[in-house]
């Protein structure tokens, strides 16, 4: 075997060894990937049951209903669609209806969403980027009209 022949057989072993290593911490951050979905495409069927998800919108007027050991039921819309969500555990303080909000959690098979995580804008001018743009989408929300999306 020449040097270069040597030199070649090197090169490739540690390129095997990289690509082996690339290829685990792909499949060990797997898990760890959550995408922010709207309601109208949680609807749509883009989301399988079981899938882990972000869930935006605005928490629609007269959803909301708190029940004992710190459940709370309401539905997030983005004017087209809304979605049941069900949560337990400390709500944010600015959590309410008609806000923006975020979801982290899983469908069930029967379209309800569970979430593990909830967050709240957290000042009169902010609203998460994905929120924003799934209504800015829907025509539900033009920027600099007012202090935030409208009141539905």
């Amino acid at each position: 075997m020449t040097r270069k022949q040597k030199r070649l057989m090197i090169l490739g072993g540690f390129g095997l060894v990289l690509v082996s290593a690339l290829a685990m911490i792909l499949v060990g951050l797997r898990d760890q990937i959550v995408f922010f979905r709207s309601p109208s495409e949680v609807m749509a069927g883009k989301v399988k049951p079981g899938e882990a998800f972000r869930l935006g919108g605005l928490v629609e007027k007269g959803s909301v209903l708190r029940e004992p050991n710190q459940m709370v039921r309401f539905r997030v819309t983005d004017g087209s669609n809304a979605i049941a969500v069900t949560y337990r555990g400390l709500l944010p303080d600015l959590f309410r209806e008609g806000q923006g909000v975020v979801t982290e959690g899983r469908l069930d098979a029967s379209g309800a969403f569970t979430a593990s995580t909830v967050l709240a804008r957290h000042d009169e001018n902010y609203m998460p980027r994905e929120v924003a743009d799934a209504l800015k989408q829907q025509g539900h929300w033009q920027p600099g009209k007012g202090d935030g999306p409208p009141k539905p």
